[in-house]
């Protein structure tokens, strides 16, 4: 594989991306090798997260819209639930933001959780970083919709968008301790909802009575059905990004290589393996699973 020529075609060619990410999803031969070749990019990563139902397909679509009104190239990650059958995506996403198939301007990529926790799948971060690569203007990742879990959001995305809608009610307290503390921007979707204003209220009251420094999360209501809202909400994710404020950059960039490293040195780790020594081991008189961990981390 001629990994130098496929990270060149991959700006200009489809079809060379969706390969690259195949390759790089399914760790086929040359995987690594484009990962390390990949040049840097200071195309930002809009993270959409929240609860399923709250609509974030939609807004996305309405973002999508927004954004290539204005001359923008974007790219838009959906993590769809994996399919009890092909182990494949359910394409749920992709099929809501139909209308945007024949735009020029727009790759949409679906991708499977294949069993990851947390709203995303384990070569999410990957993926990302081949779209930062394929010169676009941004990135669109939009979580599977796990709930409270879907924090894994906060080490990929430059901006992390929390969509909830007033029916979230007295949830709010139970989200509090979870996905609540990621987002850089509320939207608060169904904002047409006879609650919503209370709601709303309630949301931003909490928000302010933290002891915040710098950025303050700021609550945008939408309607994204009728697509109201969204010039306010990217107007919001700009000015973050474009803050002063904004200092996730070398925390992101440290989870990252974090979670890299992990990965790379528990690629050996077989656990039936290591089942089989554990059974053997736990016939010693002194076993002593620290010592275990231990010797065979060495």
């Amino acid at each position: 594989m001629n990994t130098s020529n496929l990270i060149e075609k991959i700006k200009t060619d489809r079809q060379s991306l969706a390969r690259c990410i195949s390759v790089v999803e399914n760790e086929s031969e040359g995987w690594l090798e484009i990962l390390q070749s990949l040049p840097a990019s200071s195309c930002p990563v809009i993270g959409i997260t929240g609860p399923p139902g709250a609509g974030k397909s939609t807004l996305i679509s309405n973002l999508i819209q927004h954004y290539s009104a204005a001359g923008k190239k974007m790219a838009v990650l959906a993590v769809d639930p994996t399919s009890p059958f092909t182990h494949g995506s359910l394409l749920g996403d992709r099929l809501r933001m139909s209308i945007h198939f024949n735009n020029p301007d727009v790759y949409i990529r679906s991708v499977a959780t294949r069993g990851s926790l947390g709203g995303l799948t384990d070569k999410a971060l990957e993926i990302t970083d081949v779209l930062r690569s394929a010169g676009f203007d941004l990135v669109l990742v939009e979580t599977v919709g796990v709930g409270q879990s879907e924090t894994e959001i906060a080490a990929l995305a430059d901006a992390t968008v929390l969509v909830l809608v007033p029916e979230s009610g007295d949830d709010i307290q139970t989200l509090k301790s979870g996905v609540m503390e990621i987002a850089d921007i509320y939207a608060v979707n169904k904002s047409d909802h006879e609650d919503a204003e209370k709601f709303s209220g309630s949301l931003a009251w909490m928000v302010h009575s933290k002891k915040n420094t710098g950025w303050i999360p700021p609550v945008v209501s939408c309607i994204a059905t009728q697509d109201k809202g969204t010039a306010e909400l990217a107007e919001k994710i700009n000015l973050f990004l474009s803050s002063a404020e904004n200092k996730k950059r070398i925390s992101l960039l440290t989870e990252k290589a974090f979670r890299m490293i992990a990965k790379q040195r528990m690629k050996n780790v077989n656990r039936t393996a290591l089942q089989e020594m554990l059974q053997e081991k736990m016939k010693e008189k002194d076993f002593n699973l620290y010592r275990f961990v231990k010797e065979i981390s060495k």
